[in-house]
């Protein structure tokens, strides 16, 4: 065997894990492997990124959409520091994600070197929100087992981020190793005993209910949970920024539990005498605050189905947990046989007619109809289209009348943080057009595409092409909101004063054209969907149109009313 830089092997590595992308900003420090890139070019893609900020969206969007761990390689120090929104979010969202760390040489640790940082305290579980596992690989002949190991833990159990920190010394390192093979995730099985709970729980219930989301799901576990609920006839909604694991257009759909949830969906939730969460970890933004499921012990009986678990029973004690894959949860409650006759088919039918219902837009003023730009936007953006967004008010929209037909029919189709990260839409949206050519669509704020715009650079280089729209209200419109509600007419550090957005999206590559009445949207949209390269359109937004559900002098108002 020849001997070859620990660097080459480390990308031979990553090509033995299936890997296709890697997203990064290049760094001295791991330059050996940058080497390697070039040797292997026809079989693995670095997409040289602007900031680690976007390349770390971009390799957790790589992997909510693939299921295997998204990639994103940056240099030590601030390289990783910027990084760690990305490390965040796949954290809290449960995706699987490696982050690769070129180091200070070995020689130099613990110096406070140029740019060092001690990532097992900065990253570590300790933090309880950054990586599930930090480790160093200090020799060059270990990096097979390294990369392997980091693979299996971002997939096993509740899927999430790893940490790998190679010293920039060991990289230069020549090396006699071989790849290990790929690695599969673990799949834990429901328990037969508590199956058989579960099912006489369901017979004795009156008003169930489904929540589904989180980590882990494919399109065989959702078809699996979509048999499920048919044959029981079962209501399901989907978690927070999970809005694709269940079609939203089938007759058993009863809307996104998260923020601005639909009042109809929260009573719903609260007047349940059986709620079965499947996937999701039951956040703060799942439950409304831990009020729709009271914490430790929900009114409702709970039977909570999670990957990870030490999850189960940590924030909600469950009436029946079960620690399993979302694949093998779903297969097992497909096993389940209903009894012939069912006593809530009126509840589930309710259901989905409030889903229906909270279709229909309250007027708002302006010359602008959001609820009609979504219209447009699901007549003619194809169904394996793949929609992402930041965090703010803007997204809104997007989450309470986009429906997705959901991963049952194949395809992931939202890419939304879960963690709040503004920013997030612009790359996992050039990540999404990169990585898999489908039609990408991004909703973004002002504030929030300011945050990762310059991404669409990356998109230009590389063949993406995605749609952005972007909402311009003139200020950070989430943060203005609470502001008005608590400090009503006491406007303070939310003022926006912008670019040309049009003109710096085509500094950057992309078409552009700036839209200020419903009617001109559909034509510009079949222009964007046409267009060879990417295309961002404005839409200046009355500031009045805060919220899908109420204007901005409503909220001081009401504030005012409270003094």
């Amino acid at each position: 065997m020849t001997p070859q830089l620990a660097g080459h092997l480390l990308v031979e590595c990553l090509v033995a894990q299936g890997v296709s992308h890697v997203f990064g900003v290049p760094g001295e420090s791991y330059l050996a492997a940058l080497d390697g890139f070039h040797d292997h070019a026809d079989r693995i893609r670095f997409v040289i990124c602007r900031q680690e900020g976007g390349a770390a969206f971009m390799a957790e969007a790589h992997g909510k959409l693939t299921g295997r761990p998204g990639v994103c390689f940056v240099t030590r120090g601030p390289g990783a520091t910027n990084a760690s929104i990305g490390v965040h979010t796949a954290f809290q969202d449960s995706t699987p994600m490696v982050l690769l760390v070129g180091d200070v040489g070995s020689d130099f640790r613990d110096r406070e070197a140029f740019q060092e940082v001690d990532y097992a305290s900065f990253f570590g579980p300790s933090t309880k929100g950054f990586a599930k596992r930090v480790e160093r690989v200090d020799e060059a002949a270990r990096l097979p087992e390294y990369v392997a190991r980091a693979f299996a833990t971002a997939m096993n159990g509740r899927p999430g981020p790893v940490v790998l920190v190679l010293p920039e010394d060991m990289l230069r390192t020549p090396v006699q190793a071989v790849p290990l093979p790929r690695v599969a995730p673990a799949l834990a099985w429901a328990d037969p005993a508590g199956l058989d709970e579960l099912r006489g729980m369901l017979l004795a219930a009156q008003r169930p209910l489904v929540i589904a989301g989180g980590g882990g799901w494919t399109p065989q576990a959702a078809q699996a949970l979509q048999r499920f609920a048919e044959q029981w006839q079962l209501p399901v909604a989907n978690a927070f920024r999970f809005q694709d694991t269940f079609d939203n257009h089938h007759p058993l759909y009863a809307g996104d539990v998260g923020i601005a949830i639909s009042p109809k969906l929260a009573a719903r939730v609260r007047e349940a005498d059986l709620v079965i969460a499947v996937g999701p970890r039951l956040g703060e933004m799942t439950t409304g605050g831990y009020t729709l499921l009271e914490a430790p012990r929900p009114k409702q009986k709970l039977v909570h189905f999670h990957a990870d678990a030490e999850e189960l029973n940590r924030v909600y004690q469950a009436d029946l947990a079960f620690n399993t894959t979302m694949n093998a949860a779903a297969c097992a409650l497909e096993t389940l046989a209903p009894p012939p006759e069912l006593p809530w088919r009126a509840w589930a039918e309710a259901a989905h007619a409030g889903y229906e219902a909270n279709l229909v837009p309250q007027p708002l003023p302006g010359p602008i109809d959001m609820p009609a730009i979504v219209r447009s936007l699901q007549a003619h953006l194809p169904a394996d289209a793949v929609l992402t967004n930041g965090a703010g008010n803007f997204a809104s929209w997007i989450h309470r009348f986009f429906r997705h037909h959901g991963l049952a029919k194949g395809f992931k189709t939202q890419l939304a943080p879960t963690s709040g990260a503004m920013g997030y839409g612009v790359p996992a949206g050039v990540a999404a057009s990169i990585a898999t050519g489908r039609v990408a669509f991004t909703i973004a704020g002002d504030g929030d595409f300011l945050m990762n715009g310059q991404e669409l650079a990356t998109a230009v280089q590389h063949g993406g092409r995605s749609i952005v729209v972007l909402l311009n209200n003139g200020m950070y419109g989430t943060i203005r909101m609470h502001q008005e509600r608590e400090y009503p007419e006491r406007v303070s550090g939310t003022a926006l004063a912008n670019p040309d957005f049009c003109a710096l999206a085509r500094a950057y590559g992309y078409a552009a054209e700036r839209v200020t009445e419903t009617a001109q949207f559909e034509p510009a949209l079949l222009r964007a969907l046409a267009c060879e390269t990417g295309t961002l359109i404005e839409i200046p937004l009355d500031p009045e149109v805060i919220t899908t559900r109420g204007t901005l002098s409503a909220i001081t108002r009401a504030a005012q009313g409270r003094s």
